[in-house]
């Protein structure tokens, strides 16, 4: 859950900081791997982060978008 947690935080919006990109909240998850992030976890992440982001834009702000 650590890996969707942080993806989530990076790509979205807070009071204190603008949204990162896609590709820029990919790098920090795969620079994390073995130290902050389990290996096999980020492994997964990797492999499957194209489907992460559709989900991301599908959901962008809290609704699905059909």
């Amino acid at each position: 859950m650590a890996v969707a947690d942080v993806y989530d935080a990076l790509i979205s919006a807070r009071p204190y900081k603008a949204p990162m990109t896609h590709e820029e909240a990919s790098t920090i998850i795969a620079e994390g791997r073995g130290t902050h992030f389990d290996p096999d976890i980020v492994d997964a992440f990797l492999h499957l982060r194209h489907e992460f982001r559709n989900i991301a834009e599908r959901f962008r702000d809290g609704v699905a978008q059909l």
